[in-house]
């Protein structure tokens, strides 16, 4: 047994060190070293190692490691190295160890084999109360992250804390971390670009410089559509508003050259750093502030030339659109870009291209509908043909955007995957274009029990009975409300024919073999056509190249003189032949939204396969095709009591057993013959209904 003086040592020395620990500097700015041995003393591996902190040398806890667990049964008054002598006195081991293990070690919060014990040391600040003086019993319980360094005073907050620290990818201490050196940055290449990226790029939470390899057939669409509008004209103002790693404009300026006067944008000085040296790496000159970089030319070995100049800024992206014109603008920020579409429209060249990708996808394929509504102002639910839905919202943003600054839009063409969605339209100058990309905004009419879908009829009276718009007869037959209106939406094309026959000639000179399937899916569904009778009309002023089953244009199409009128005094022959064939074109434009083959099957039927399900609609005299939206989706012209009863008539029976096979045949027959027998007055009321 130690006297009463050897009692108060032992306190003074804990009450030291825990005024050194906190008047030392924070361990985010030591060294490794001092990280490892700079722990706080509540983080411990196992109860024992917190009781052989009561045994202190000469002041320092490290010496207590050197003792054996047999030490702490020694008999001798001990202190809590967690709790000051006010709270808890020194007494015996034994009492020591019930008073660790139920008031420190049992409300710990464990962590990859860490516990953070609560520790009652004076470490945070203390409020003083009314008269000045601070109250000791508001420095009581807290915990220390083990990540952060952070002082959480509940538990379940300290349980909440370490999970968002998961959840961001933060799970390496900075006290256990074993070096502080920075890991080297990674060079991929991607079309024969090479790009710097930070070790943590594909985590936006972690890195101030995104890099997503999921999004490569994103960036090879933009680079084909930038391609084609090259050959317009040239050269090109292009801006990347939000670069990153600057692996977009990078491609542009290496593989278009002289064609594309590339800048890139972005707000974060380490992104302009990181693209600046991704510009080096790749032999392009960096301009800043219209002034070449010095040692732009050192970096290059000798006998090479520079390919481009890339110009480089750190400003926001409305900003720079707002003093800046641009040909072709891409627009890619993380989440929505609705808070950008007004600078891009502001000053865009006449004929020029404005390309938005959109990454909330939570918002627009319905699961957060109240984001949809906040952010695109549009009411959406989830339907079978969502990815679409999400398309025409886009578009129908976009449209709004470009009608406020007095210009109308052409939608080249709407993609939407997994994990983004793509729109790129091109910009017609003028109130006369602008006025009919308004019209071209309309609510969509969707029945909840059997999907049909018709978009409202133009015009500002009330409808006595919206219901009949629609080809279904659900209202009718059902109780309650049976349809929702949806929108507004984007009614007219989603995709220019032309155009995506010159992205294709484009992906095949530069040799894109992962865009080639998406960009020839999205001309058969542009013609409407499956793609064993696709073909397209001669003509001889044309020349044309055919490659891979897919007759492709070489030359600008017809819709390059409608672009050539826009913006000029037009004559009267030519408003007519203009008219004339805008009018042709809205005939073959084609059908809105798909159905689903597996949602509209029949239960105890085996459908048919999906091509000879599209031979069977397509003898029947409808329109049909497949679609990028969904790899069982059918885009079709028919209705859908028509699509259904085709369905049907080309479906086999399930053979159950316990019957022969002739017997549940010749059942099936008849059951098919009297659900066409009875679908029969459907189709004639169906006949004449379309839905566009």
């Amino acid at each position: 047994m130690q006297d009463d003086d050897g009692i108060s040592e032992i306190e003074l020395k804990i009450e030291e060190k825990v005024t050194e620990e906190a008047t030392k500097e924070p361990p985010g700015i030591l060294d490794s070293c001092d990280l490892a041995r700079e722990r706080h003393i509540s983080i411990q591996r196992q109860l024992a190692d917190l009781e052989k902190l009561a045994f202190v040398s000469e002041g320092n806890f490290d010496s207590a490691s050197s003792l054996n667990s047999d030490n702490v049964d020694t008999g001798n008054k001990q202190a809590c190295p967690l709790c000051p002598k006010e709270k808890f006195r020194a007494c015996n081991s034994h009492k020591l160890r019930r008073h660790l293990q139920n008031l420190h070690w049992k409300v710990s919060v464990e962590f990859e084999g860490y516990r953070m014990c609560i520790c009652h040391l004076p470490c945070r600040p203390v409020k003083p109360n009314v008269t000045g003086e601070q109250i000791s019993s508001k420095m009581g319980a807290h915990y220390h992250c083990i990540i952060c360094s952070a002082t959480i005073t509940r538990r379940t907050d300290m349980l909440g804390h370490v999970r968002r620290h998961v959840n961001k990818g933060e799970t390496k201490s900075r006290y256990i971390v074993a070096s502080a050196a920075k890991p080297p940055n990674e060079v991929l290449k991607e079309a024969d670009t090479d790009v710097q990226v930070c070790p943590n790029c594909s985590i936006p939470q972690k890195t101030d410089s995104y890099f997503n390899p999921k999004m490569k057939l994103n960036r090879q669409l933009i680079f084909c559509t930038l391609a084609a509008l090259a050959e317009e004209r040239k050269p090109l103002e292009c801006l990347d508003a939000f670069g990153a790693t600057g692996i977009m404009g990078l491609q542009w300026a290496k593989h278009l050259g002289n064609a594309v006067k590339v800048t890139i944008n972005d707000l974060n000085e380490n992104s302009v750093t990181l693209i600046q040296e991704n510009c080096h790496l790749n032999k392009l000159k960096v301009v800043v502030d219209s002034k070449e970089k010095e040692d732009g030319d050192n970096v290059l070995e000798e006998g090479e030339e520079n390919l481009a100049n890339i110009k480089v800024t750190k400003m926001d992206a409305n900003v720079l659109m707002h003093l800046r014109s641009f040909d072709f603008i891409h627009l890619d920020p993380f989440g929505t870009s609705v808070n950008y579409l007004d600078s891009a429209f502001r000053n865009i060249r006449n004929l020029g291209i404005v390309s938005v990708t959109s990454t909330d996808i939570s918002s627009l394929y319905a699961k957060a509908q109240h984001v949809a509504r906040r952010h695109y102002g549009c009411n959406i639910v989830r339907t079978e043909y969502y990815k679409e839905l999400a398309a025409r919202i886009v578009v129908a943003a976009v449209a709004r955007a470009a009608a406020r600054c007095n210009k109308g839009i052409e939608v080249l063409f709407a993609v939407a995957l997994e994990h983004f969605v793509l729109v790129v339209v091109r910009v017609l100058r003028g109130p006369t274009s602008a006025d009919e990309t308004a019209r071209k905004i309309q609510y969509l009419i969707h029945c909840q029990w059997c999907e049909e879908r018709i978009f409202q009829k133009e015009g500002n009276m009330v409808e006595e009975n919206p219901y009949r718009q629609l080809p279904c007869n659900c209202h009718g037959s059902m109780p309650g409300k049976t349809a929702i209106e949806l929108g507004p939406l984007w009614s007219s094309s989603l995709f220019n024919t032309g155009f995506l026959k010159r992205m294709l000639f484009e992906s095949l000179h530069y040799g894109l073999d992962d865009v080639q399937t998406l960009i020839k899916t999205l001309i058969f569904e542009s013609e409407c056509t499956p793609q064993n009778q696709f073909s397209v009309h001669t003509s001889s002023n044309l020349s044309k190249q055919e490659e891979y089953g897919v007759c492709t244009k070489t030359t600008d199409d017809t819709t390059t003189d409608n672009y050539i009128a826009q913006g000029k005094r037009r004559s009267k022959e030519m408003i007519t032949n203009l008219a004339k064939r805008q009018k042709a074109d809205t005939t073959t434009e084609h059908p809105p939204f798909y159905y689903n083959i597996h949602r509209h099957s029949i239960k105890g039927m085996n459908m048919p396969k999906l091509k000879k399900f599209l031979c069977c609609l397509s003898q029947a005299g409808f329109r049909v095709s497949r679609t990028h939206f969904d790899p069982m989706g059918v885009r079709t012209d028919a209705p859908l009591v028509q699509f259904k009863s085709i369905l049907l008539k080309y479906s086999t029976p399930t053979y159950t057993g316990g019957q022969s096979e002739s017997q549940v045949q010749s059942a099936s027959e008849d059951t098919v013959a009297d659900r066409v027998e009875i679908s029969v007055n459907d189709k004639a009321e169906a006949s004449s209904c379309r839905r566009w």
